[in-house]
């Protein structure tokens, strides 16, 4: 994970690397007061799956998850892999949420 990070968002990994503009995830637990109310959706089998996990939990705490949606069965990139299980109800969930939450009309 380290070398994906580095290599495709931190320019300078050692200065950067603690930086919750960049790494959510490493935010304080009053900065992630502030966020916007936030839905997360995950694939069930996404390598991603115990930080997003956790993440969602401390979203929860701070008040700030509206959503955690778990995409059951699905692998990471579910949502462009057109025939792999849960690409549909991927962007079923997707349309549901641009619905309930955004409110538009896709």
């Amino acid at each position: 994970m380290r070398k994906i990070w580095k290599h495709y968002i931190a320019a300078d990994w050692g200065e950067q690397k603690h930086d919750p503009h960049l790494f959510p995830g490493k935010s304080s637990d009053e900065l992630l007061e502030k966020f916007p109310p936030t839905i997360m959706v995950e694939a069930e089998f996404d390598f991603y799956i115990t930080e997003a996990t956790r993440f969602a939990g401390r979203l929860r705490r701070a008040g700030r998850l509206l959503e955690l949606v778990i995409i059951p069965g699905s692998p990471h990139g579910v949502a462009f892999i057109p025939g792999v299980k849960g690409c549909k109800l991927h962007w079923e969930v997707m349309d549901t949420i641009a619905r309930e939450y955004i409110h538009g009309d896709f």
